[in-house]
């Protein structure tokens, strides 16, 4: 056999420090409208920023994300970072959210492509706004589908989130009407042995189109 050309270890990329200024910011929602979700990916500094925001604050952290994915900095009405919006790659498998949807597993292998999951989202630690993250989640939505046109040349049907349950209720996607679809098993996508256990969470989905189901029962 010829040499090996890899070591097969994960190089993933370096995040770099960036200097934030940590101020609290206490305010009522009205003093930071308009909110504005801008497209980190659209330009080096944000992105660097919403890295090294996720990488530091988030407690599940930032390493890179797989796949197709959309990373949005949340900001103030004058500029000031409020925090941070991930969208990736949907659960392979999920037996409640299937269910929810009404797949098999034939039309689940072909369309699953057609969801994404909110697979981070962080409000910094030092923002204290009421009601900001059930408004930013209501706004994210209404333009989610159009941004993966934009980038990928296809829409999204449906958005999902898996809510830690052992560390959150899942309150802001309750009341931004975001659909509750059963829990998971506490398994991950990892797990083929069923041996690893990890908290069980709760599924939220928004439908993206109005005909989602037509589309993704296909």
């Amino acid at each position: 056999l010829p040499p090996r050309q890899s070591s097969g270890a994960k190089n993933f990329p370096v995040i770099a420090d960036v200097d934030v200024d940590r101020s609290v910011i206490d305010l009522p929602l009205c003093a930071v409208n308009p909110i504005e979700l801008v497209n980190a990916r659209s330009c080096s500094e944000d992105e660097k920023l919403f890295n090294y925001l996720l990488k530091t604050c988030h407690y599940l952290s930032f390493s890179r994300p797989v796949g197709q994915n959309m990373k949005y900095l949340i900001r103030s009405a004058d500029g000031v970072v409020l925090g941070c919006l991930l969208f990736g790659a949907a659960a392979w498998k999920c037996e409640d959210r299937d269910r929810f949807i009404g797949w098999s597993a034939t039309t689940r292998e072909a369309n699953v492509n057609l969801l994404t999951n909110n697979t981070r989202f962080l409000i910094l630690p030092w923002v204290h706004i009421k009601y900001l993250a059930s408004h930013v989640l209501s706004q994210v939505v209404r333009r989610l589908s159009a941004d993966w046109l934009k980038c990928y040349g296809s829409k999204v049907a449906l958005v999902e989130t898996f809510v830690d349950t052992s560390r959150y209720l899942g309150t802001c996607y309750q009341a931004a009407n975001w659909r509750y679809a059963g829990q998971t098993k506490g398994r991950t996508r990892q797990d083929r042995h069923t041996r690893i256990r990890v908290p069980v969470k709760d599924i939220y989905v928004y439908p993206l189109q109005r005909n989602y189901r037509d589309r993704l029962c296909l």
